[in-house]
């Protein structure tokens, strides 16, 4: 029978042929006429005839076909697998990656279960086990973990209680710097083809500090000079002088303001003023390098992501346009609310915004 495409014969078929084939050859055939009887090419003769002196008659078994079935996980294994990738990082467990991929999943995979599977088959798994591919959030080495864990669970509680005892209003503090060759956001263009943005060669910038509450309240004051402890105290003193902060009998509540461990913040100046207005003031200081546990750094984000979108031609403009953005966000006090629904943060939400616990 004349088959113009062995691929289309059963492996039983294929296997026959191929035995067929070598012991004409082994009997004194030639390869052309073994070629030509059985209509196969030279080059498939050459390959069954090296593989039967390799390794014999039963090197002309037939494989199996499709793709090669992957080994399962069982339970104990899944749960190990999503423990190790949920709690460590790729290089804590000696891996040559810093982040988790595929590539890193499958030699977990191998070298902790003893399982080989492809780059697609973990992709799968990940998928079922419900891990999404997320942009990281940058950590400091220096990040004290336990120091974390305390204001979470023992420093920020017994701050918002004190609050609640004396009236205060706590407020969360930060700085920020902005830059007009900053990028932001994407223009559409045709398919290969990058858009290029007209703007002056010149670098400019300037700076802001802001203050919010978990009540939607904002303070902040823009400016262009060095960020000291006398322009730091100038904006607390602004700060005292909120609206907000006032009571209906002429007043005034108490704030409490959080802020990070910059120098200017723990200055001997900053400090003796503070002092003198122990009874309307009071700083408190997050866990050093931990950026993601204040709610401003929420409002930074926002700002250097929309307040310019119109490219600045000069520093007043940047300025201009960084003011405005800031005041319509003050008119809005659901925005900045929603600031404290980010997922590290939450902790420091209004009671009753989420309807549970948002403390850890």
């Amino acid at each position: 029978m004349h088959v113009s495409d062995t691929r289309t014969l059963s492996p039983q078929a294929q296997e026959a042929l191929r035995r067929r084939v070598v012991a004409a050859v082994e009997g004194g055939m030639s390869k052309s006429e073994a070629a030509r009887t059985f209509y196969v090419s030279r080059t498939s003769i050459d390959a069954w005839l090296r593989q039967y002196a390799d390794g014999g008659d039963a090197a002309l078994t037939g494989k199996p076909r499709g793709r090669p079935r992957q080994p399962r996980l069982n339970k104990t294994q899944t749960a190990r697998a999503i423990r190790l990738i949920r709690d460590k990082c790729p290089d804590q467990m000696k891996l040559p990656f810093a982040l988790w991929t595929r590539e890193a999943v499958c030699q977990l995979l191998h070298r902790e279960l003893g399982i080989t599977v492809s780059v697609w088959t973990a992709g799968r798994y990940l998928k079922s086990w419900g891990f999404t591919p997320q942009k990281p959030v940058r950590r400091a080495y220096e990040r004290d973990p336990k120091a974390v864990a305390h204001w979470l669970k023992v420093q920020y509680p017994a701050i918002a209680a004190r609050a609640r005892r004396e009236n205060a209003l706590i407020h969360w503090g930060d700085e920020m710097g902005l830059r007009s060759d900053h990028q932001t956001g994407t223009s559409y263009a045709p398919r290969g083809k990058t858009p290029a943005i007209p703007g002056t060669g010149q670098r400019f910038g300037c700076n802001m500090i802001s203050a919010i509450t978990n009540r939607g309240q904002l303070s902040f004051m823009v400016f262009t000079q060095r960020f000291t402890a006398a322009l730091f105290i100038t904006f607390l003193a602004r700060l005292l002088r909120q609206k907000h902060l006032k009571t209906a009998r002429g007043g005034h509540r108490k704030c409490f303001l959080i802020i990070d461990g910059h120098p200017v913040h723990r200055s001997a100046k900053v400090r003796d003023w503070v002092a003198a207005r122990a009874d309307r003031i009071e700083l408190f200081a997050l866990p050093g390098y931990s950026p993601e546990l204040n709610p401003d750094e929420c409002l930074n984000n926002d700002v250097k992501g929309n307040a310019g979108r119109q490219r600045p031609e000069n520093k007043q403009e940047l300025m201009k346009q960084t003011r405005s953005y800031l005041r319509g966000t003050q008119r809005s006090p659901q925005v900045v609310r929603n600031f404290f629904r980010e997922e590290h943060v939450r902790y420091a939400a209004a009671e009753g915004m989420f309807n549970v616990s948002c403390s850890r």
